[in-house]
C-alpha cells in the first residue's frame, strides 16, 4: 500500500488532474539542462525522477544525487544534517535578500538564532497575531467585492494581502506606501538576479560572478529599505510594560535561552527581511494555487464553502478540517519551496551510495510529492488524503516546510494564515477562471505560475 493511500470513500467523479509541465527528455544534455534551469528547475526532471529512489549524476565535476526515499532524506536532514550545508549557488542567490538571517545561517549562529526566535512562533504566540491576519483578509475581500463583474488578478491580490499580513504581524501597521516599494524590490530581484547564471554554478563562492556585483548593489539598497521599516516601527513605540503586540516586539525582546544574547541591529534587520520575504511570498503562492485548483474543481470549492458556513465566524482552524486538507493537498501538488539543495562537507554513505565532499544532494518536494512509489494517483488533486482518519504520509515524503532541525520555523503561522484566508475568501465568493488556458508551474525560488490568469468572482 502506498504511504498516502486514502481512506475508502465513495467515488462519484474522476479527480481533477491540474495542468503540469512536460517532463524533460531523458537524453537532455548538460547544456540543455542548464538552459532549462534558467527558466524552471522543474523542467529539468525526466520521468525517471518520478519513479526511481535515487538519481545519480554529475554536476560540474562533482557527484549529484536526487533522493526520493524517506529513509535517505531522514539521514541527510536529521541523522547527519551537520554534514550538509547550503550549496554555493544557493548562497549566491539568497544571501543578498536574506543576509545572515535564520534561513542562511549555519552551525553555531544558526543554533543561536533558532533558539532565540522559537518563542515568537509557538502556537500561543501566533494566536495573538490572528487579528492582524483577519483584518488584512477582510480588506482584501472588500477590495475584491468592488471588482465584481470584471476580471480580477487573484495572484496579485494574494501577494498584496499576504504582504499586508506580513507587515501587520511584524510591525502592527499597514504597509501603505511601503508595500509597493517592497513588492518592487521582490519583483526586481526575482526577475533579474534570482535566476542562476552559468558562472554562478561554475565559480567557487569566494570568486564573485558577474551577477554578484549587481547583487551587492541591490543589497545596499535593500538593507537601507529594511532599515526604514524598522525605524518606522521604532518610532511608533511601545507602551512600557505592555505585552508584545507583534513579531517585532517579540524579536526585540527575544534572548538566547542559553547565553542571554539578543540580536544586534544588523542581524535584526536580516531576521526581519527573512520573516517578511519567506512568509509573504510563499503563502501568497500557496493561496494562488489553492484558488486556481478550486476554480478548476467547483464541487470541491462548494464543499469548502459549506464547511466554512457551518463553522461560522471561527478563528480556530481545527474547526475547518476540509479547508486545511485543501491547503495541504495544494502544497503537495505545488510545494512553495520546490527544491532543497545541500552540499556534502565530508564523506558519507546515503542509500548505499558513497558521498564525497562537495557532492550535491537534491531533495525536491516537487518530485517527492508526485513520486509514483509514494502516492496513489500522484498527479490528482484529492484533499481527502489529508482528512482526519486518512493514513498520514511519511514525514519525509511530504515536506512542504522542509524537515528535521531546519524545518521552517514559521510553518504553524503559515498554515493558520492560509487556512483562515482561504476559508474567508471562498465563503465570500464563488471563484471561476475567465479563460481556459492552462497555468503551468515553474520553479524559480518558489513554485510560481507561468502567468497570472484572470478570474471571475461572484458573491455567494
Amino acid at each position: 500500500m502506498s504511504i498516502a493511500e486514502t481512506i475508502d470513500l465513495p467515488i462519484t467523479r474522476a479527480p481533477l488532474i491540474p495542468p503540469a509541465p512536460p517532463r524533460a527528455h531523458q537524453k537532455m544534455g548538460a547544456l540543455g539542462r542548464l538552459q532549462a534551469m534558467r527558466k524552471s528547475a522543474i523542467g529539468t526532471w525526466g520521468q525517471r525522477a518520478y519513479e526511481e529512489d535515487v538519481i545519480k549524476g554529475r554536476f560540474f565535476g562533482h557527484g549529484s544525487f536526487i533522493l526520493n526515499t524517506p529513509d535517505a532524506i531522514r539521514h541527510v536532514l536529521v541523522d547527519n544534517y551537520e554534514n550538509y550545508t547550503r550549496t554555493p549557488p544557493g548562497i549566491r542567490v539568497l544571501r543578498p535578500m536574506l543576509g545572515d538571517g535564520l534561513l542562511m545561517a549555519e552551525g553555531r549562529p544558526w543554533k543561536h538564532q533558532r533558539r532565540t526566535l522559537a518563542p515568537a512562533f509557538t502556537p500561543r504566540a501566533v494566536s495573538t497575531l490572528i487579528p492582524h491576519m483577519l483584518s488584512a483578509t477582510d480588506e482584501t475581500i472588500a477590495m475584491l467585492d468592488a471588482q465584481r463583474g470584471q476580471p480580477v488578478d487573484l495572484r496579485e491580490a494574494m501577494q498584496h494581502m499576504t504582504l499586508e499580513i506580513a507587515g501587520r504581524t511584524m510591525f502592527s501597521f499597514a504597509m501603505g506606501d511601503l508595500g509597493p516599494r517592497l513588492r518592487d524590490f521582490v519583483i526586481e530581484y526575482g526577475t533579474t538576479l534570482a535566476r542562476p547564471h552559468f558562472f554562478d554554478l561554475l565559480l567557487p563562492l569566494s570568486w564573485p560572478s558577474p551577477q554578484d556585483f549587481a547583487r551587492r548593489r541591490f543589497r545596499k539598497r535593500w538593507t537601507s529599505f529594511v532599515g526604514e521599516l524598522i525605524a518606522a516601527r521604532r518610532a511608533a513605540g511601545k507602551a512600557e510594560g505592555a505585552p508584545p503586540r507583534d513579531l517585532f516586539d517579540l524579536m526585540v525582546a527575544a534572548r538566547d535561552p542559553e547565553t542571554g544574547e539578543a540580536f544586534n541591529d544588523d542581524l535584526l534587520g536580516d531576521e526581519v527581511a527573512t520573516m517578511i520575504l519567506a512568509g509573504h511570498e510563499t503563502t501568497a503562492t500557496a493561496l494562488f494555487w489553492a484558488l486556481y485548483v478550486l476554480a478548476l474543481d467547483p464541487a470541491t470549492q462548494d464543499r469548502l464553502a459549506s464547511e466554512v458556513q457551518a463553522a461560522g465566524d471561527t478563528q480556530d482552524i481545527t474547526k475547518l478540517p476540509f479547508t486545511r486538507a485543501v491547503i495541504d493537498e495544494t502544497m503537495r501538488l505545488y510545494p512553495p519551496a520546490f527544491l532543497v539543495a545541500r552540499a556534502a562537507a565530508g564523506p558519507d554513505v546515503v542509500a548505499g551510495h558513497q558521498i564525497a565532499a562537495k557532492d550535491v544532494i537534491l531533495i525536491a518536494p516537487w518530485l517527492l510529492h508526485r513520486h509514483e512509489k509514494l502516492w496513489t494517483d500522484p498527479n490528482a488533486f484529492k484533499p481527502e488524503r489529508f482528512m482526519p482518519g486518512a493514513p498520514p504520509p511519511d514525514r519525509f515524503a511530504y515536506m512542504p516546510f522542509g524537515a528535521g532541525p531546519r524545518i521552517c520555523i514559521g510553518a504553524h503561522f503559515a498554515i493558520v494564515e492560509a487556512v483562515l484566508a482561504l476559508a474567508k475568501i471562498i465563503a465570500a465568493f464563488r471563484v471561476d477562471l475567465a479563460d481556459d488556458l492552462p497555468v503551468m508551474p515553474i520553479g524559480v525560488v518558489t513554485t510560481q505560475p507561468d502567468r497570472s490568469p484572470s478570474f471571475r468572482i461572484a458573491r455567494r
